[in-house]
């Protein structure tokens, strides 16, 4: 055998009972397990294991590195907190597929979550493309659904109409290229322009098309305030009559409307899986959000891409009426709430020249200017062309743990890694699973929350061979330490890499050893492999 881990305390994720073992590993795989009183694995390397747990490499159901991963090898970020898998394509916007005019466009639309992308080279148009693109080598595991706004992009444009017949077609064929390619399901981002000028049957249509490949939609729906439980209840109608899968982005209930009502969002998930629906979900273990500036308008503000947005926001009338939807009636941008600007950190921005912003509340630095919180709003969106990143401070913890609870419930960090102060999810949502609200909370058990980690997420992607410890899985492991294991990133500190996490495994290599980041590029594009039925 390459590697023997002695003496690990196994938790394999089946949220089942641990156990003594040690884990032969040969090329890549889990090969041997062997339990105490059986004959002793041997190999060419061992590794002494003692104290510490071995689990699947937890897999992130909601992730933003379409372009980190690209960027920077080194990926610690995720790597350091034992992701092995990343599912990125999220909300409905990434980078794939595109032609030329479609990826000025994306890149332009989502530069607060991922830079401008002037350092990549974007040398491909499917997502076979850049999948292949992936498989160059990469820090961790990754799949992708297909962005149905991006989709739309493409073949409708940034307009609020319906698609004509010829365009339904058409984004139809994009969504099926797609998952021949090897896409595992589809995205939407519902508050965000242009995918959320999709209707219901539009969205039926290409969620059609999803399920004949057998993979997933996922839609970060089309309100999380005050219209919550409607929105979900929609997506659950929706994919039901289209016979599709459902996994729901980031279900958390949020905003003052929402506070103590996830039991109801759970019941309505319950009655529709004891029906025969197929539903997933993931979250975060923290109370805010996390998202850009500018997706806090009205649609209707955003409406033809963002060159029109600029020119609404300069003409001081139309401005005004932004104002008044976004405090007085509450945009569908900020799904239906009117906004609290003393909620609304400003986190990150794409020109260097506004970064005294960073870290202040739009209503702290309006209160410094001596200005209406509106007029710095205004003022940063034009300044940064649209680029800019805020923290929304709106969740309720009771709601945090009681969808973790769920069975259902999958890990996602939703992680922006962009910013001057990034959301500490993006640098700490597994190790803070673990760590805070397994160890300490006791919410879950360190049992069940391994599972929601790895073996659930890897059968909501359809992996036959991830999320376990079984002989001939693939040897994606993470070692950590139970007693110790938490995440480093805070509020303050975004960036700080947890603690308690010494080894890292892909394909039975090391990412992380010692602590310390390898430098092997152990990743590859991970693809959904059935066929249309």
């Amino acid at each position: 055998m390459d590697l023997v881990i002695r003496n690990a305390h196994v938790i394999d994720g089946t949220a089942t009972p641990s156990y003594p073992a040690d884990l032969g590993l040969t090329d890549g795989r889990i090969s041997a397990i062997a339990h105490p009183g059986e004959p002793r694995l041997t190999a060419n390397r061992t590794l002494d294991a003692h104290g510490l747990a071995v689990a699947p490499g937890f897999i992130d159901m909601h992730a933003h590195s379409d372009l980190a991963l690209l960027r920077d090898p080194d990926h610690s970020a995720k790597a350091a907190q034992g992701v092995t898998l990343e599912v990125l394509g999220q909300d409905g916007l990434s980078y794939a597929p595109v032609d030329d005019r479609t990826l000025d466009e994306v890149r332009r639309a989502i530069t607060g979550w991922n830079g401008d992308g002037a350092d990549i080279d974007f040398d491909w148009r499917t997502v076979g493309e850049y999948l292949d693109r992936l498989d160059r080598g990469i820090a961790v595991n990754a799949a992708y659904l297909i962005p149905q706004g991006t989709v739309r992009m493409y073949a409708v444009g940034w307009d609020d109409r319906p698609a004509t017949p010829q365009q339904m077609d058409h984004m139809r064929q994009l969504v099926a290229e797609g998952m021949e390619d090897g896409a595992v399901g589809m995205s939407s981002g519902l508050t965000y322009t242009p995918g959320m000028y999709a209707p219901d049957s539009e969205l039926t249509e290409l969620c059609r098309v999803v399920a004949r490949y057998d993979g997933y939609y996922c839609p970060h729906h089309r309100s999380y305030g005050a219209g919550a439980l409607e929105a979900y209840e929609e997506m659950v109608r929706l994919t039901g009559d289209a016979g599709c899968a459902l996994h729901l982005a980031h279900a958390t209930m949020n905003f003052g409307v929402n506070k103590g009502r996830a039991p109801e969002l759970l019941a309505l998930l319950d009655r529709a899986l004891a029906g025969g629906a197929d539903i997933t979900l993931d979250t975060y273990p923290y109370t805010p959000g996390c998202t850009t500036l500018v997706a806090l308008l009205p649609s209707w503000a955003s409406e033809g891409g963002p060159e029109a947005i600029l020119a609404r926001l300069r003409d001081d009338d139309t401005a005004e009426r932004i104002r008044h939807h976004l405090e007085v009636v509450g945009a569908d941008g900020c799904h239906g709430v009117p906004v609290d600007w003393a909620t609304i950190e400003i986190s990150g921005v794409s020109d260097p020249g506004l970064a005294g912003c960073v870290g202040k509340t739009v209503a702290g630095a309006a209160a410094q200017r001596g200005e209406a919180p509106w007029v710095t709003a205004r003022r940063l969106l034009i300044e940064d062309g649209l680029g800019s990143t805020i923290l929304q401070h709106v969740g309720h913890e009771e709601n945090v743990r009681a969808i973790m609870r769920h069975p259902a419930h999958t890990g996602g960090s939703d992680g922006i890694l962009q910013g001057h102060k990034p959301h500490p999810r993006a640098y700490g949502t597994f190790p803070h699973y673990l760590g805070r609200y397994a160890r300490e909370l006791g919410v879950l058990s360190l049992e069940e929350a391994v599972a929601h980690l790895t073996s659930r997420p890897a059968a909501r992607l359809r992996l036959p061979d991830r999320g376990l410890i079984r002989e001939g899985y693939r040897a994606d492991l993470v070692l950590f330490d139970p007693d110790t294991v938490a995440a480093g990133a805070t509020f303050d500190a975004p960036r700080t890499l947890p603690v308690g996490i010494p080894h890292v495994l892909i394909d039975g290599k090391f990412v992380i050893e010692d602590g310390r980041r390898t430098g092997v590029l152990a990743g590859r594009s991970v693809r959904r492999t059935r066929g249309a039925r």
